[in-house]
């Protein structure tokens, strides 16, 4: 039996480089040998305000850029969370097995409610209960998330041990996956920080639909440093992150690429970048049009993603609803 993976993408921004190389990219690349089931998690998405326009658009979007990343439907379980009613119910079940002290420790609830006190929407106090619904109903054995998610796995391995030893074996208890595939990829203003496509500036975020003149204009005003070698070096963040853009792009080692560039200035540095990052994106830009210009294709993956999704989560819920004491 193949492993399975969840993972679950917040419709709530526009996806980023980061995204592509460090996540969508690499999907593409486990499909043969996992079992994948991916979510556009628009419940996730509601626990701040959203535009419903904007909210609709993005939660399209997302999907046609999964697919034109190379995930194949064929390979892997797409599908839109709230077309799949299951997630709410085991969420609302979980958040009766769930202490106020497990929610009220999780470092992303612990930062937002200093930010906006009292004006805090309940949702962001429990959305790491419906994280975890999103990933037991599937009896996911692996979960790719990165540091700042990683809690919330921990919380939702915590629930499986405490239902299962309430009621009997029931869930799968997950770990995190780490993918073998990549680097983390960070702000070009600020290499310090990951591209994150909640960021406040732009300045420093390559957007995957970014135009190509845009996508110059923030490799070429990228922070390098007064070194002026190119060398994979911790005290050259700016560099380091630009080498392995260049790297994970072109499928070549750092070595690779240090020494085919050593001698060069930083301007060649950031041309080179700037053409490994237009070789991918320009091309993935245009399936993607392709894709979100056909909405009966997309409409035709996500509800057959939905329905083999709801298959699998129903046998699930069931399960824990008949060991709970529920009527069924």
């Amino acid at each position: 039996m193949k492993k399975r993976i969840f993972s679950g993408v917040q419709p709530s921004g526009d996806l980023t480089l980061g995204n592509y190389l460090g996540a969508l990219r690499n999907w593409a690349k486990l499909q043969d040998d996992y079992d994948p089931i991916y979510s556009i998690v628009d419940l996730h998405a509601i626990t701040v305000k959203q535009d419903p326009e904007l909210l609709h658009h993005r939660t399209l979007q997302n999907l046609a850029m999964y697919i034109a990343s190379g995930v194949d439907p064929a390979k892997n379980t797409f599908f839109i969370q709230s077309h799949v009613k299951e997630h709410a119910e085991l969420s609302w079940i979980l958040t009766c097995q769930t202490y106020m002290g497990e929610l009220s420790r999780m470092t992303q609830y612990k930062d937002k409610s200093q930010r906006h006190g009292d004006s805090i929407p309940a949702g962001l106090f429990t959305y790491p209960v419906l994280m975890a619904a999103d990933i037991l109903l599937y009896q996911a054995d692996l979960v790719p998330v990165g540091d700042d998610q990683s809690q919330h796995v921990e919380l939702t391995r915590d629930l499986a041990v405490r239902f299962n030893n309430a009621y009997g074996q029931t869930f799968t208890l997950p770990k995190t996956y780490t993918s073998p595939f990549g680097a983390r990829i960070y702000d070009l203003q600020t290499p310090t920080k990951l591209m994150s496509k909640s960021s406040e500036s732009t300045a420093g975020v390559i957007f995957l639909l970014d135009e190509p003149d845009v996508i110059r204009r923030k490799i070429s005003r990228s922070v390098t440093d007064s070194i002026g070698l190119i060398q994979y070096s911790d005290d050259q963040p700016g560099v380091k992150n630009l080498l392995n853009i260049i790297a994970l792009i072109q499928d070549k080692t750092i070595e690779e690429v240090v020494q085919r560039l050593e001698g060069n200035g930083y301007k060649a540095l950031k041309d080179e970048a700037t053409e490994a990052v237009l070789s991918v994106l320009q091309p993935l830009q245009h399936r993607i049009y392709q894709l979100l210009d056909d909405p009966a294709e997309l409409s035709a993956i996500y509800t057959a993603g939905a329905e083999r999704a709801r298959e699998i989560a129903a046998v699930t819920l069931d399960d824990v609803k008949r060991k709970i004491g529920f009527v069924l």
